[in-house]
């Protein structure tokens, strides 16, 4: 009875071991070791995020001399207006009721930025102004495109200016089949002038930068 009963607790003590090697199997330390090394790499992963951060406020204080140094101050601007002649040439496709408030307006518009108006036989023009002009008539409606090239005194072109202006008609008698710039008021036009002078000086404040 008790040899049976020493072989029943030795085939328990026996299996007892079996399953203890088995979980020892199951339980490696190589099984653990992924898990506990990915643990450290979480921190450096955060850490690593964590380092470029500070490029931020670089990139933007690195941005922003960039932005400073690509214009004038209103100095350097109102130095570079005074020493600018503006030469106008004749008006290219308006007539002559448009071009007329046209031009008035921007010689009133160049004083008030500074800057000198030349004559056309005036030899010490620093700039000429050459405009073309077409106008678009739909029911009631006029619209006003203009081109003005800006070029140096040897002819060369160093500057477009575009645009359009649309404007009630000034005159309801104007159509599509009669004389389209009938349409067009004054008011209209001497917009056109304050647009192109105040572009023309941004442009050369720009040229500062």
């Amino acid at each position: 009875m008790r040899r049976s009963q020493l072989t029943t607790v030795s085939l328990l003590v026996v299996l007892a071991l079996a399953a203890c090697t088995n979980a020892k199997d199951v339980l490696e330390p190589s099984a653990i070791t992924p898990p506990t090394a990915a643990a450290p790499a979480t921190p450096a992963a955060q850490g690593s995020a964590a380092t470029p951060a500070p490029a931020g406020p670089a990139t933007t204080a690195a941005g922003a001399p960039a932005t400073t140094t690509t214009s004038a101050t209103p100095a350097q601007t109102a130095a570079i207006l005074a020493r600018t002649r503006l030469q106008i040439a004749p008006i290219v496709g308006a007539s002559v009721e448009a071009a007329t408030p046209l031009t008035a307006e921007l010689q009133t518009r160049a004083r008030q930025r500074g800057i000198t108006l030349a004559g056309s036989a005036d030899q010490t023009a620093t700039h000429v102004l050459k405009g073309y002009f077409s106008v678009i008539s739909e029911g009631k409606d006029t619209t006003v495109i203009y081109v003005w090239d800006v070029y140096d005194p040897s002819g060369n072109r160093l500057h477009r200016i575009n645009g359009q202006q649309k404007a009630a008609s000034a005159n309801s008698g104007a159509s599509a089949g009669g004389d389209s710039w009938k349409a067009v008021a004054p008011a209209t036009m001497q917009a056109i002038a304050d647009q192109t002078i105040d572009q023309f000086a941004a442009w050369l404040g720009g040229k500062a930068g």
